[in-house]
């Protein structure tokens, strides 16, 4: 998508201009709101998808096992078709396949989207796992309260625009976050 105004730099590059596939090379990698997974492929051949790239192709089965090994679900359901695993176990694919680019920065959008509340701990227990790998991860999130609670900073958006920047704590804490997001 071509960009109207302004500029997207990364690690000192502009990449406003850049086709989605040099992004990927330069370290940025998006994972969709809804998954988007192949559904007649297997979990592993969706996960090797993610490794289509000069960042990850040579270090693709070892990338592998570290997301087998992140992800220990995946290494049991590698052979099974995407559309047959739960809401829970296809965002962790989505998750893994992004991880298999090699990313410097991982951006998730809406990760916890349509999945049971024991799942999304599952799911934000992983994400909290990558950022402690050295990974950054930009994730775009309604659920406040637990994306705050496992994040370094928050940026609260109201009709497009940041209204609140700052630690994650800070803002779990301030009176207008907790009126208007969290219901107390």
């Amino acid at each position: 998508m071509k960009t109207n105004a302004g500029r997207i730099s990364f690690d000192g590059k502009a990449i406003h201009s850049e086709p989605p596939e040099n992004i990927v090379t330069h370290g940025v990698v998006h994972v969709p709101e809804g998954r988007r997974l192949f559904p007649l492929m297997s979990v592993k051949d969706n996960l090797l998808v993610g490794a289509y790239n000069a960042r990850a192709r040579g270090e693709t089965e070892k990338t592998l096992a570290e997301v087998y090994e992140l992800l220990p679900r995946l290494a049991e359901r590698q052979n099974q078709l995407a559309m047959t695993l739960s809401g829970g176990e296809q965002q962790m694919v989505a998750i893994g396949r992004g991880l298999m680019a090699k990313p410097q920065l991982l951006m998730l959008d809406e990760p916890s989207l349509g999945l049971a509340p024991i799942l999304i701990k599952d799911i934000f227990k992983t994400v909290r796992q990558i950022a402690d790998h050295g990974i950054t991860v930009l994730m775009v999130e309604q659920d406040v309260r637990h994306s705050l609670s496992l994040s370094d900073r928050g940026y609260v958006l109201e009709h497009g625009r940041v209204v609140m920047e700052g630690k994650a704590d800070q803002l779990i804490d301030d009176p207008h976050i907790k009126k208007a997001y969290l219901g107390i």
